[in-house]
C-alpha cells in the first residue's frame, strides 16, 4: 500500500469516529428522543430530519477536518486534535443527559463547552490547515442554533 492510499484510508477512520460517537449516543437516547417529540417544542423547532441531516454532515466535516489535521505537516498537529477529542466527550454526553435523564439544564452547560471547545478546535484546526478549520464554522453555527433549542425546551418543559 503506498502513502497515498492509507491517507485515504485515515480521512476514512476520522470521519467515522465522530460518526460513531454520534450514533452511538443516540442509539442510547432514543426512547428519551420519542418521549420529548410530544412535549411542546420551540418556535424554531426543525422536523426531525433536519436534525439527522445535519449532524451526520457536521459529523463528516468534524472528521474531515481531523483527517486534515492528521495528515498536515506533524508540527502542532497532536495538540490540535485535544480539542477535538474533548467535544466529542460532551457531544457523546448531550443526548442522554437532554434525552434519556431529562437534564435539559445540564445539558445546556454541556452544550455551552461544547461550543467552548468546538471554538478551540476550530482555531487549532484553523492554525494547523486553514481549509480544516473553515469548514468547523457549519458546527459552530449549528452549536448555538443548538443552544437556542436546547435552553428553550429547558423554559417549556423543566
Amino acid at each position: 500500500m503506498n502513502k497515498k492510499q492509507k491517507i485515504d484510508l485515515s480521512y476514512l477512520l476520522w470521519t467515522l469516529l465522530p460518526l460513531a460517537v454520534g450514533g452511538l449516543s443516540s442509539l442510547i437516547s432514543m426512547n428519551g428522543m420519542r418521549e420529548n417529540a410530544l412535549l411542546p417544542q420551540p418556535a424554531l423547532q426543525p422536523p426531525p430530519w433536519v436534525f439527522i441531516t445535519a449532524w451526520t454532515i457536521l459529523y463528516l466535516l468534524m472528521g474531515l477536518g481531523a483527517g486534515l489535521v492528521w495528515n498536515a505537516y506533524p508540527r502542532g498537529r497532536k495538540d490540535a486534535l485535544i480539542p477535538f477529542y474533548a467535544q466529542l466527550v460532551l457531544n457523546f454526553l448531550w443526548s442522554p443527559l437532554f434525552f434519556a435523564l431529562k437534564l435539559r439544564l445540564a445539558a445546556f452547560f454541556v452544550l455551552l463547552g461544547m461550543l467552548g471547545l468546538a471554538i478551540w478546535m476550530t482555531v487549532a484546526f484553523f492554525r494547523v490547515r486553514k481549509s480544516a478549520g473553515l469548514i468547523q464554522i457549519p458546527y459552530l453555527l449549528w452549536l448555538c442554533f443548538a443552544g437556542y433549542l436546547n435552553l428553550a425546551a429547558y423554559l417549556l418543559n423543566g
